[in-house]
């Protein structure tokens, strides 16, 4: 009961939002903004996080008591639970989180043993010299796609048989790993993710409309932004690249790994919530 109180009183807010802005703005231009706006709240957990890896770069000294990956977990554990006393993530999206941070924190520990990147400062939560709030970066991936599937009432339709999806992110993930023995298999992949996926289409909803974009182009466009974020990481000295000076910019073709590794994310996140998928066509407002 109180869920669904909260979840109508959010609902509330959006439409007053949404009407105060449309009544001043025009059509396209109060849709536009509104859907930027309800992106931004959905990325809510990964924005945050890296509020703070901006802030602590700016202000931590190495001579404090407490090291700055330290207090990055502390952070990042105190904002998960904020988010869910405050009913802003539900218990099956902080499952998600726990999936994501699980499969995050092995692949860290993997690249960082291959000489991939590294975490230059000191912490007492590291583990293989991988601090353990890495995890929580691949797990706000997770809570994005949970929470903007939420807010914005998406559906997938065709979605492709889950199986096929789990077989090509199951690949997607072990080439991760594979390449760095045996030939890179990412062109393919590519390949394989538009072949599979050119027919699903997002529908989502922003008020009384209904809006659709092909899956590919959504997880492009996500991907750019991941990348961007990648960044704001080097040039904060969070982590540092293999060859590449500390707060260089990471090469532009990173996009591609991100766009794979989001193929991953959505499976994972359909593992505890499949409710927006759809094998049959959508061919009517929602």
């Amino acid at each position: 009961m109180k869920r669904q109180k909260h979840l109508h009183n959010t609902l509330d807010m959006e439409r007053r939002l949404g009407d105060g802005i449309r009544a001043y703005l025009p059509h396209f231009l109060s849709e536009f903004i509104m859907f930027g706006l309800k992106q931004a709240w959905a990325a809510l957990f990964g924005g945050l996080l890296l509020c703070a890896l901006i802030g602590t770069a700016m202000i931590w000294q190495d001579d404090w008591p407490l090291a700055r990956y330290d207090a990055l977990l502390i952070y990042a554990v105190s904002l998960q639970v904020f988010m869910i006393l405050f009913k802003l993530e539900t218990w099956s999206e902080a499952r998600v989180i726990v999936l994501f941070h699980l499969t995050g924190t092995l692949m860290e520990i993997f690249k960082v043993h291959m000489v991939s990147w590294a975490y230059p400062g000191d912490g007492i939560m590291k583990f293989m010299d991988v601090p353990l709030f890495s995890g929580f970066m691949y797990a706000s991936v997770g809570s994005y796609i949970a929470r903007v599937s939420r807010i914005f009432k998406m559906r997938f339709a065709p979605y492709p048989p889950f199986w096929v999806a789990g077989l090509l992110a199951l690949a997607i993930y072990l080439n991760f790993y594979s390449h760095h023995f045996i030939p890179d298999l990412r062109m393919g992949l590519f390949i394989a993710s538009v072949w599979i996926f050119w027919r699903t289409r997002i529908w989502f909803c922003i008020g009384d409309n209904t809006y659709w974009m092909p899956l590919p182009l959504a997880v492009f466009l996500a991907s750019f932004f991941l990348w961007v974020a990648e960044n704001i990481g080097t040039q904060t000295a969070t982590w540092v690249y293999a060859g590449r000076a500390a707060y260089a910019w990471t090469d532009i073709t990173k996009m591609g790994s991100w766009y794979l590794l989001l193929y991953v994310s959505f499976a994972t996140v359909s593992l505890v919530i499949r409710d927006h998928l759809v094998r049959a066509k959508q061919s009517e407002k929602l």
